[in-house]
């Protein structure tokens, strides 16, 4: 990497000195896609990479050496890290990610994990209904099996999704559970055809004691002032978690299209047709889908930025997004996805036959683009129906 684009090995980066880090990993991502399939996993180099860069920690708290960018920040540096690799892209916006959402909880699980070691990554498995907990003295009693847990094997920590009972209060709820490696097994069932190289297996959990202070409800982090708040007053700590994680991996999903879109152009310049012999560019219709293509991407852009930059302006003036402005960005998220998934499959076509070999960096786009959308917040049937009940004075059927 560059020299110039570092101030520091690790050191926690501006956004400019981010993005430069970031593009310039996209060629080695792009020589590494192969074995990360292979593999199942992303190679040890590129987790190491990830680290030295300081991408990881773009949105960690400055108070624990973290970049603590915007928001918005977060879905231009996925892209870029997609546009190198797909599956990488994908880890490296769950493992970032979560370290926002950790920014939320209570100073002592935060101290715990960062205070053993800042660069400490931290996993997830939030599908809520594959958990049980029951409340006990100091805490809740969790058992359960989650699949997705997308980059589980660099993780030292995990984010696990329940459902939480207390007997006592006659309540229950979806709660979030921070574990220790040592508290969950990884199982091996990842055996994909897209986004293969992020590793995402199961983990069991059985019979784990969680203490009070490494769980956090919901419905605290829906926006507004959280457990966090003490340490980590900033806004981008008060927005709304569940309903925003949309746009982090929608950013792989835009970085995969826009990836696509520069190996089609410059690919298809030289092209010839291999039954006329005429230049591929020449034809009206390919240039139409390059047209259409690039236009999808760059709707699929404005939209998550407009949503990013709306929800930080209006908790930042105090304005906690309600549940419209939450179901919208569900919506967003997800349609942003589907146009870029639409983007992909016009290339996609448009190449022909040549599409389908495996030396074809399309295909892998295809592929991947797919498997991002099969995610429960970026598929359209799941978040748009989601937003039709809310804005027809129906209650949500799925936690925002």
């Amino acid at each position: 990497m560059p020299q110039a684009t570092m101030r520091r090995e690790g050191a926690a980066p501006n956004y400019s000195e981010a993005l430069a880090r970031a593009e310039a990993l996209i060629p080695v991502l792009r020589e590494r896609a192969s074995r990360a399939e292979e593999l199942r996993r992303l190679p040890d180099e590129t987790i190491a990479d990830l680290h030295r860069s300081g991408l990881f920690r773009v949105l960690q708290p400055k108070r624990v050496g973290g970049s603590e960018l915007s928001f918005r920040a977060l879905v231009e540096l996925v892209a870029a890290v997609a546009r190198g690799d797909g599956s990488t892209g994908w880890v490296f916006a769950n493992l970032a990610a979560h370290h926002w959402l950790f920014g939320m909880w209570p100073k002592q699980a935060q101290d715990e994990v960062w205070g053993q070691s800042p660069d400490n990554l931290i996993g997830s498995a939030l599908i809520f209904p594959r958990g049980r907990a029951q409340k006990v003295d100091g805490g809740y009693r969790l058992s359960g099996r989650w699949p997705f847990s997308s980059g589980v094997d660099a993780a030292s920590w995990n984010l696990v999704g329940g459902i939480a009972t207390d007997e006592e209060n006659g309540t229950a709820g979806p709660r979030i559970f921070l574990l220790p490696a040592s508290d969950y097994t990884v199982i091996d069932t990842w055996q994909v055809i897209g986004l293969a190289g992020t590793g995402s297996k199961d983990v069991l959990v059985e019979d784990a004691v969680v203490p009070e202070y490494r769980t956090l409800s919901v419905d605290q982090i829906a926006g507004g002032p959280n457990p966090g708040s003490a340490v980590n007053p900033s806004v981008l700590y008060q927005l709304p978690a569940i309903s925003l994680f949309a746009f982090c991996i929608a950013g792989v999903s835009l970085g995969i299209a826009q990836s696509a879109i520069e190996h089609f152009t410059e690919t298809t310049r030289t092209r010839l047709s291999s039954y006329s012999g005429r230049n591929v560019a020449d034809f009206n219709t390919v240039q139409v889908h390059v047209a259409e293509a690039a236009a999808l991407a760059d709707a699929a852009r404005a939209i998550m930025f407009r949503d990013c930059d709306e929800a930080t302006g209006s908790v930042s003036e105090g304005r906690i997004p309600d549940l419209a402005h939450r179901a919208r960005y569900r919506r967003d998220g997800a349609f942003a996805a589907t146009l870029c998934t639409k983007a992909v499959d016009l290339l996609f076509a448009a190449t022909g036959g040549g599409a389908i070999y495996a030396r074809n960096p399309l295909q892998r786009a295809f592929r991947d683009v797919h498997a991002a959308n099969a995610h429960y917040v970026l598929n359209w049937d799941i978040n748009g129906a989601m937003y039709g009940r809310v804005a027809l004075g129906l209650p949500p059927d799925a936690t925002l």
